[in-house]
């Protein structure tokens, strides 16, 4: 990989005083913090100076592929599901490329209008850039949506186009000429005059009419007003949207920042009452949003479009536009500076200096077919947040860890039920991660978009500290319970609906998509270092089945397995140097063993699990499967007491109840009913 980059020359051709971005490690290179100011930002050394350093470094790998004004912002294509699958695909790859490192590029214009990487001047060449989009002999021309065309990838990107035509008008709009404006607004318009997708696409659409009605243009505004309300109707409470059908990152970070940045572009100067209801959705993302994220502010993987990664971080920024009492800023740009050095830091995260497809690396598993190597530039929203000024207290704060510092006791756990959304955030101070629980009802037979019902969506759990691993073909298993279907083949949960939240019980119910006399009663009660399971099946024929744990990836060392007796159960552990995980079964478990997988994690080409496997009886029956799922440092190694939390457990005649009598001296019901 090329690493070298000219600091030098774009020091000499802008005002502003560059830092080396990057250094070495192996054949890679990681962001570099240079000049950390750990008065301000104690614990990542970052201010509001390294967020430009940052939004820096990602565009100089870009335009390491710009030579001249024409060349078009198109990477290396990762092998795998993403396109271009056709030449009929690369246009919109381009359009892709260039608007999302134009998200990047635009709030770091807005500061500095003479910025140069490789000898290109980055105004001049985003301008040029846009005139070839509506130059009919350009290979990077978009014709406009044909009068029955439907929604497309174009519209997203006009979409993000739009963002950018706000925030630097006088560079991007402003030079056009008027038949250059006249064009690029009816190309533009043709899409945002449209159809879109009934999720958080609408605003792809709001975006581009509002635009252009703000610059004078006729719209449909009709349609634009239409679009609005439903994106509105999206809200559930507690800060969340629901991005149809499922809840994802989506639900927060997409919805929250599209509507609190079309408010201050647009919405509070020609539609107040819709910016106020933005605003007014905004305020409890303070409230439960930030405790999804690590103490040092990792982010869960989690739901689809992961390569976008800390794209997820922006409503934290944004915050300093809504000014909400009691919000703690520096907690808020600790979790957001955190997140981009989650990324910026790992050396998989670049390849050909593009981010990959993946979390950290490429990972195929994670990848939707709707991405091009230049999708991943949509983190770049996360720099939006330069749009906020240099003087707001999201900027001026000392970091600080919130709750976790000096709230959250280590011996606890700290649930967070949002009834609104009906999802349930889990922090964990023994290991300062956070977790996650919710619902998707979504079928793999016959979907148009299969990755709904998949690992993205349907574990039981999701962690800050434990990426999810993909199942493997013989019912190798992370998080989540897997059956031998009628076919032979193994078959996850994918059809959950939340029940209730009820004294520290999250319970959902679930039924297999392939036979739905399988059903399932889940019952989550988190410890302070992990899980207890309590999860009734019923089924009316006999059924293989298996549950499994987070998965640990193995790191510079061999993953380490042990084995502990507790009375009359056993504690199969593993380390990886980290982390450790056990794995205790109570009850209905026949076997336990740990398997060694290859290319199914995200952090590793090798990673370990621990599974679980029991055969149910013939004919119709009802069992309670009690699973302990548990986790510590590796520093030191498990206790007695830590392994085995349960005192007593009774599991009532009929198999509906079961009471939890724990060593601490609580207790719980865990009702089916």
């Amino acid at each position: 990989m090329f690493v070298c980059f000219d600091i030098s020359l774009i020091a000499q051709k802008t005002n502003i005083s560059l830092p080396a971005y990057s250094e070495q490690v192996g054949e890679s290179s990681i962001f570099k913090v240079a000049q950390p100011d750990f008065k301000t930002s104690p614990f990542t050394g970052m201010t509001r100076k390294h967020w430009k350093d940052a939004g820096m470094y990602l565009l100089q790998g870009a335009f390491s592929y710009i030579h001249q004004l024409d060349d078009p912002m198109k990477f290396p294509k990762q092998p795998g599901k993403s396109y271009p699958r056709n030449e009929g695909q690369v246009p919109t790859e381009k359009l892709e490329g260039l608007c999302r490192t134009l998200l990047i590029a635009a709030p770091l214009l807005k500061e500095d209008s003479n910025l140069v990487i490789n000898n290109i001047r980055l105004a001049d060449y985003y301008r040029h850039q846009v005139r070839m989009l509506i130059d009919s002999l350009s290979p990077s021309y978009i014709k406009h949506r044909a009068p029955n065309g439907g929604p497309s990838q174009n519209l997203v990107e006009f979409g993000a186009l739009s963002l950018s035509l706000f925030a630097i008008p006088n560079l991007l709009w402003e030079p056009l000429s008027k038949n250059e404006k006249d064009a690029l607004a009816a190309t533009m318009i043709s899409y945002g005059d449209g159809p879109t997708v009934p999720s958080n696409w609408k605003f792809f659409n709001i975006f581009v009419l509002s635009f252009y009605k703000s610059k004078g243009y006729a719209v449909n505004e009709k349609l634009l007003e239409e679009y609005l309300q439903k994106s509105l109707q999206h809200y559930r409470g507690d800060g969340w949207y629901n991005d149809n059908p499922a809840f994802d990152y989506y639900s927060m970070w997409a919805f929250q920042m599209y509507g609190v940045v079309w408010s201050e572009f647009f919405g509070k100067q020609y539609y107040p009452q819709y910016a106020n209801q933005f605003l007014e959705n905004f305020k409890a993302v303070k409230d439960s949003y930030p405790y999804m994220f690590g103490r040092d502010g990792k982010m869960i993987m989690w739901g689809r479009s992961m390569s976008y990664r800390f794209g997820s971080t922006v409503p934290f920024p944004l915050m300093g536009f809504a000014n909400v009492d009691g919000t703690n800023f520096g907690w808020m740009r600790r979790i957001a500076s955190g997140t981009i050095l989650q990324f910026l830091q790992n050396p998989e995260f670049l390849k050909d200096r593009i981010p990959t497809l993946g979390f950290y690396g490429a990972f195929e598993p994670a990848v939707q077919s709707y991405s091009c190597r230049g999708s991943v530039f949509w983190m770049g929203k996360a720099f939006l947040g330069l749009l906020v000024p240099a003087d707001n207290p999201f900027w001026t704060s000392k970091e600080n860890e919130g709750p976790w510092a000096n709230e959250f006791d280590a011996k606890k756990v700290y649930n967070k039920f949002l009834p609104g959304p009906k999802i349930m955030i889990t922090d964990y101070p023994s290991i300062g991660a956070s977790e996650i629980r919710a619902w998707c009802h979504v079928k793999e037979i016959g979907a148009s978009e299969s990755y709904r019902s998949s690992e993205n969506y349907n574990r039981l759990s999701y962690n800050s500290a434990f990426p999810w691993q993909a199942d493997g073909p013989n019912g190798e298993v992370a998080m989540s319970y897997v059956f031998r279907n009628r076919k032979g083949a193994w078959e996850p949960l994918r059809l959950y609906d939340f029940k209730k939240f009820d004294d520290g019980v999250f319970y959902r119910s679930a039924v297999l998509e392939t036979d739905s006399t399988v059903q399932f009663h889940l019952a989550d009660i988190p410890l302070p270092n992990g899980i207890l399971r309590i999860d009734q099946i019923i089924s009316e024929d006999s059924i293989s089945t298996r549950l499994g744990h987070y998965a640990l990836p193995q790191l510079s060392t061999e993953i380490k397995e042990s084995s502990k007796k507790l009375g009359a159960h056993n504690a199969t552990i593993i380390s990886n140097g980290v982390y450790q995980l056990a794995m205790v079964p109570l009850s209905a478990w026949q076997q336990t063993e740990i398997v060694h997988t290859q290319g199914l994690h995200p952090e590793a080409p090798s990673s370990v699990v621990i599974n679980a496997s029991a055969k149910t009886a013939g004919g119709k029956s009802t069992v309670v499967f009690a699973t302990l799922l548990l986790w510590k440092n590796a520093k030191a190694a498990f206790k007695n007491d830590e392994l085995m939390p349960v005192k007593t457990l009774k599991i009532a005649e009929d198999q509906k109840s079961v009471i939890v009598l724990f060593r601490d001296g609580s207790k719980k019901l865990v009702s089916f009913e």
